[in-house]
């Protein structure tokens, strides 16, 4: 009979309960549907020789009569009780219940092979709220092949949505049509899909909540949505010139040396108290090198020869390079002539060689330092790739690095990444980090040539009693002086995290954002570059526009129409194809709706409880309330000062101190009206 545990391996012979892919001795292929199955994994592994050649796997083999339990009203019970019916002995109960019309019946089963039935009663006394968020994703978002969440998602044009590497193995196959609704796929979404950043944060937070991890750290999401950014990199008018030549570097907001190898911890943070999150993203290098991410401008590499690399930029400069997200192979600088006032050259006119940065990574390497990554959006041939700007990815470890023919006939020097953060990477929807894994088969090591491994052991590796990432040895210590920004001496202020007050449906939905108007999705689109829009919000932008345009040869005779040109209102890939006939993302819809229901609901039974309790209560704890964030305003007002005195006055004009102002401990306050003078301290502050 059917276990909870019993998985079998999925099309790359990966078994899909322990992910670790079998060797022919460990595997069982089962007679009737030829499926195969990790041995180890099985709850009844057959006894001998002779059995498992007949034998059957779980999905197949009939339990017996006495354990098929008949059900009314929800045919399904009998997989979902315990976990000891299987999938047919479900289905022929199903078949056989003659209370159901075939309607019915057809719609259990769907919910049957989706995943998807579950025992009412159960749900509605066992269910918490994290679960309640888990189960709306897990019931709309399945990926269609292999009916799980989807892995790093790819929603295409006509709102389906599947994990990267099934779209990718189904495309493989020369199939142009959606797997569900047989659309054609947009051929250039099947030669570079791109990942839906919005799903990936939304299945990560569920996950994250189902297992408690949001209950024990504030820090929910990794990713900053660009609301308090500081001040532009540009600041001379010579800067703000075309091209950004002469462009002014801008203040670095983290107190970390040039040199500093790993993380960048809410230590080295005064601005925000966080640090520098995986997910980050910037709009441009300059701003990317402001927060200390990398602080070259445009050289790939941030290294010294004798003393190592501190991190690498991704931007697609050579096409030797390969983007695998978790590890990447990255190719060396040099190589091109840039003699006389060539700023970049396209063509490798000589071999490279392990020097200067190129040494720095190869010192990485050899004792195992961790190397900070960021993508940038001009790397088109990588799925991994952000849409727009630039962004940090966390740390990875260099394993080896070899030297070999490139695809232009001279050698490069070529390094092989392997991802070693604590925090999950951008495109992934685990909610913890990376853990050790085994090297990936690189195919060009056979003709390699100065290959360097490293033998003892790295100085950055995974702690198995603390279960993270963390320096086994000492880190270097930094050649450069601290670059700390503040140039009047004023003290600087820590920034208190502000507590969220909503629920976790509340900031599950507000992941589901339109690009455009910022509100919660009305009738979602999904473009084929993976951006989410109201229906209305990109009509609206593309109101009057005309597919083609009509052209003539000076009014003598007409020519072919012209394709008009549409860009995303996000990026600038064309999206005029897609605007002819857009299709709503009923999954992520059908989502957007439940959410909002229950949170209407939880509402509603929180206003009746608050009806039915004291109001004399509840208006002493308000008042305490308002006390203590009429002192907090306090705090922040004192603490928000500078050491000099006459900039203080200049300082707290405006709207800052008539709010102070009329927070007066004399008279009572109301609650709003505290936390709303709260927000314009706050406000004025930043």
């Amino acid at each position: 009979m059917a276990h909870d545990s019993d998985l079998p391996c999925d099309g790359d012979g990966v078994c899909m309960a322990c992910k670790v892919k079998p060797s022919e001795n460990e595997s069982l292929t089962c007679k009737t549907c030829a499926t195969p199955w990790h041995v180890s994994c099985l709850s009844a592994p057959p006894d001998s020789m002779g059995d498992a050649v007949n034998w059957e796997c779980p999905d197949c083999s009939m339990p017996p009569a006495a354990d098929v339990v008949p059900v009314k009203h929800n045919a399904a019970a009998s997989s979902s009780s315990g976990g000891r019916g299987d999938l047919i002995a479900a289905i022929r109960v199903i078949e056989s219940d003659s209370t159901l019309t075939e309607q019915e019946k057809a719609q259990k089963r769907q919910d049957l092979m989706s995943g998807n039935s579950k025992d009412e009663d159960a749900t509605v006394e066992g269910v918490n709220q994290d679960k309640d968020v888990l189960n709306i994703l897990d019931a709309s978002l399945n990926c269609s092949m292999c009916m799980q969440l989807p892995e790093r998602p790819v929603t295409t044009p006509c709102g389906h949505n599947f994990c990267l590497k099934c779209f990718q193995k189904w495309v493989g196959q020369r199939k142009s049509t959606c797997a569900n609704c047989r659309t054609p796929i947009p051929a250039k979404m099947a030669s570079q899909p791109r990942i839906n950043s919005a799903l990936v944060i939304a299945i990560r937070m569920a996950r994250m909540m189902r297992s408690g991890a949001s209950s024990g750290s504030s820090k929910v999401s990794h990713f900053v949505h660009n609301q308090n950014r500081p001040d532009k990199a540009f600041t001379t008018e010579r800067a703000k010139k075309t091209g950004k030549a002469n462009a002014c570097s801008g203040k670095i907001f983290v107190t970390i040396p040039g040199d500093h190898f790993g993380p960048i911890s809410a230590d080295n943070d005064p601005e925000r108290n966080v640090g520098v999150m995986v997910g980050e993203t910037w709009e441009d290098r300059f701003e990317c090198r402001q927060w200390g991410a990398h602080f070259p401008h445009v050289a790939g590499i941030a290294g010294q020869s004798d003393y190592g690399a501190q991190s690498v930029a991704l931007s697609g400069g050579y096409e030797d390079d390969e983007d695998h997200g978790e590890w990447f192979l990255y190719t060396g600088s040099g190589g091109r002539d840039l003699s006389g006032n060539k700023r970049t050259n396209k063509l490798q006119s000589f071999d490279q060689k392990f020097e200067k940065l190129n040494e720095a990574l190869r010192v990485s390497c050899l004792k195992g330092y961790p190397v900070r990554v960021v993508r940038s959006h001009k790397e088109k041939r990588s799925s991994y790739a952000p849409d727009k700007g630039v962004r940090y990815d966390g740390v990875y470890r260099i394993e080896k690095c070899w030297r070999k023919p490139g695809k232009q006939g001279f050698k490069v020097c070529r390094y092989l990444f392997v991802r070693c953060d604590n925090d999950p990477a951008p495109w992934t929807s685990d909610e913890h980090g990376d853990r050790p894994r085994a090297l990936p088969a690189i195919k060009e090591l056979e003709g390699a040539t100065d290959m360097t491994e490293r033998k003892g052991a790295p100085a950055w590796d995974y702690d198995e009693e603390k279960s993270c990432w963390m320096w086994k040895k000492a880190p270097p210590p930094s050649r450069k002086p601290v670059q700390c920004e503040n140039e009047d001496g004023t003290k600087v202020r820590q920034v208190r995290p502000k507590r969220s007050t909503m629920s976790v449906k509340q900031r599950l939905l507000k992941e589901f954002t339109c690009h455009l108007c910022r509100e919660v999705m009305n009738h979602p689109l999904t473009t084929p570059c993976a951006h989410n829009f109201c229906k209305a919000c990109l009509d609206g932008a593309f109101a009057g526009q005309s597919f083609t345009r009509q052209r003539t040869c000076e009014g003598r005779r007409t020519l072919r129409a012209q394709k008009n040109i549409m860009k995303c209102p996000s990026c600038p890939t064309d999206i005029s194809d897609f605007l002819q006939n857009p299709q709503i993302n009923r999954e992520l819809m059908n989502v957007i709706e439940s959410l909002k229901r229950q949170i209407e609901e939880e509402n509603a039974a929180l206003s009746v409880d608050v009806d039915d309790g004291s109001l004399d209560g509840n208006n002493e704890i308000i008042a305490d309330e308002a006390v203590e964030t009429d002192k907090s305003v306090e705090d922040d007002k004192e603490g928000a000062q500078p050491v000099n005195e006459a900039e203080t006055k200049q300082t707290h004009k405006r709207k800052r101190s008539s709010s102070i102002d009329n927070v007066s401990p004399k008279k009572p306050v109301d609650k709003s009206d505290v936390v709303h003078n709260l927000e314009e301290v706050d406000t004025a502050h930043t």
